[in-house]
C-alpha cells in the first residue's frame, strides 16, 4: 500500500463526485464512507497499486493544470469486507468516480 506520509493537502482537483450503485452498496455493507477513500486518493495514497501504476499517478499530477500533460488518476482500495473498489479521476479533473472493477 502506498501511504501519503500523513499529508492531508489535496494534490489535485477531484471535479464532480459520482459513485456507482455497486460501490455505494459495498461501502454501506462495510460501514465505510466514500470520504475515507476519497481523502486517501486526493492526498496521493494510491492504495493497492503496483509501483509502475503509482509512478504513473505521480507523473499525472506532476503536470497539474496543464491539460496537454496531466493524465487520469487511478487508485484501488479494499473495504473492510475485502471488496475491491476503484477511484478514477479523469485527466481533465472534471469528474471522479468510485466504482467496482466489474462496473468499469
Amino acid at each position: 500500500m502506498n501511504q501519503s506520509n500523513g499529508n492531508t493537502q489535496p494534490k489535485f482537483n477531484l471535479g464532480a463526485l459520482v459513485a456507482t450503485p455497486g460501490a455505494l452498496n459495498a461501502l454501506e455493507e462495510s460501514g465505510e464512507t466514500p470520504l475515507l477513500f476519497l481523502k486517501r486518493h486526493v492526498t496521493g495514497d494510491w492504495g493497492d497499486l503496483c509501483a509502475e501504476d503509482r509512478k504513473a499517478n505521480d507523473n499525472a499530477i506532476a503536470h497539474e493544470g496543464d491539460l496537454e500533460k496531466q493524465m487520469r488518476v487511478f487508485s484501488t482500495y479494499k473495504t473492510k469486507n475485502e471488496v475491491k473498489i476503484w477511484i478514477i479521476t479523469e485527466y481533465d479533473r472534471s469528474v471522479t468516480t468510485i466504482l467496482l472493477p466489474s462496473e468499469y
